[in-house]
């Protein structure tokens, strides 16, 4: 029971901040003895802290109590085809060091070691030691295998589907590793703290090297079977046929190989605009008024308009969040993909900007990592004390 009664102490203090004893005690229904005993217990074992005083209608002052939030350490990894970024936080959230950089690896042994070394550099960044981390948690293309212990259906990433994969992170990064996909993350970031704020039922797209979504509903991802819930870029999508393909019926490929970044720059430059190097130059050309980039976005909101299509028929969304590379096109591309969607179908969700940009992988993995955190910590100092 005493565990208990301090756990709902601390979880009050990390939810609603600092707070003197009768606060607590009114807010967890707690006699104001039981939570002075709590308080000093959580004290003892360094999950909570004094953190000034305050003066009471009769004039007398009060301690207030907070969460302390050096009492553990959360590092997130968010692994891409093109960077590798990673940041250490506290157990109030706060990021207390940051690292980006360009992902040149080109083997998955390769990119296990950057990863390591990454964030061990930032764990150094921080003062802290690995002993510090309390939750180590990876973002990263394609789902997790637990059985062979890789990734599935990351094919942006060489070697990432080797059997150990993720037993080699977990070497290279230390223990108590959580490995998610990083849609799914962005899709928990959006949701906490981004443009999906509220909603019960939404999907995150992203676009970049790759596509792929996640599902949030009722404040769960979404995972399906499998875990392969999401995997957008698998979707069959029709290839245009040409004259010269002779009456042969319309090749098919996957969505993935249409909508990801690449696509736009394939096509901008069948539209003529041979100096497109990459899709950031196609947005910037289609901002300066460029004829040819903005057809070529247009022709890319279509095909976004048909992946939002095929989300809404099936799971029926209340909000759409465009994130990745392509979301910095918001701004070009929501006014002709709710067009196009009006133009097929009767089910027309709102498709919005993701509001995190780069760091929501990043978001979503710290948020996912103090969950875990906040219970681990509490049972191994209360246990210690």
């Amino acid at each position: 029971m005493r565990k208990i009664n301090q756990r709902a102490v601390l979880d009050l203090l990390r939810r609603s901040g600092a707070a003197t004893r009768p606060q607590v005690a009114k807010e967890t229904g707690l006699s104001k003895p039981t939570v002075s005993q709590a308080l000093l217990a959580l004290e003892a074992a360094g999950l909570a802290r004094p953190t000034g005083q305050t003066s009471t209608g009769t004039g007398r002052s009060a301690v207030l109590y907070e969460a302390d939030p050096t009492a553990g350490y959360v590092l997130g990894v968010d692994i891409g085809r093109e960077h590798i970024r990673v940041a250490v936080a506290d157990l109030g959230a706060a990021i207390v060091a940051r690292r980006d950089e360009r992902n040149t690896a080109r083997s998955g042994a390769a990119l296990v070691t950057a990863v390591g070394k990454i964030a061990g550099d930032a764990v150094a960044e921080a003062g802290l030691t690995a002993s510090d981390i309390v939750v180590r948690v990876v973002g990263s293309p394609g789902v997790a295998d637990p059985e062979k212990r890789c990734f599935r259906h990351a094919p942006n990433l060489p070697g990432w589907g080797r059997a150990g994969l993720i037993d080699d992170l977990e070497a290279a990064l230390g223990p108590d590793l959580m490995v998610e996909n990083d849609a799914n993350l962005t899709a928990v970031g959006e949701g906490e703290s981004g443009a999906a704020r509220g909603a019960a039922v939404f999907g995150c797209i992203t676009i970049g090297t790759g596509v792929g979504m996640g599902m949030m509903v009722d404040g769960r991802v979404f995972r399906g079977a499998t875990g392969a819930a999401g995997e957008i870029g698998y979707l069959p999508y029709g290839r245009t046929r040409s004259s010269a393909d002779d009456g042969a019926p319309p090749a098919r490929g996957h969505l993935e190989e249409a909508t990801a970044a690449q696509s736009v720059v394939r096509g901008a430059r069948e539209l003529g605009l041979g100096t497109a190097k990459s899709a950031r130059e196609v947005f910037r050309l289609a901002r300066d008024g460029d004829e040819l980039a903005r057809r070529a976005l247009e022709a890319e909101a279509d095909r976004l308009a048909y992946t939002v299509a095929s989300v809404a028929a099936v799971i029926d969304p209340e909000l759409i969040v465009l994130g990745g590379g392509m979301g910095a096109a918001a701004d070009l591309l929501l006014e002709p993909i709710d067009r196009a969607l009006r133009g097929f179908t009767p089910l027309v969700p709102k498709v919005v900007q993701g509001e995190l940009g780069e760091d929501a992988v990043l978001t979503g993995a710290i948020s996912v990592g103090l969950r875990a955190a906040e219970g681990l910590v509490f049972d191994r100092r209360v246990g210690a004390a």
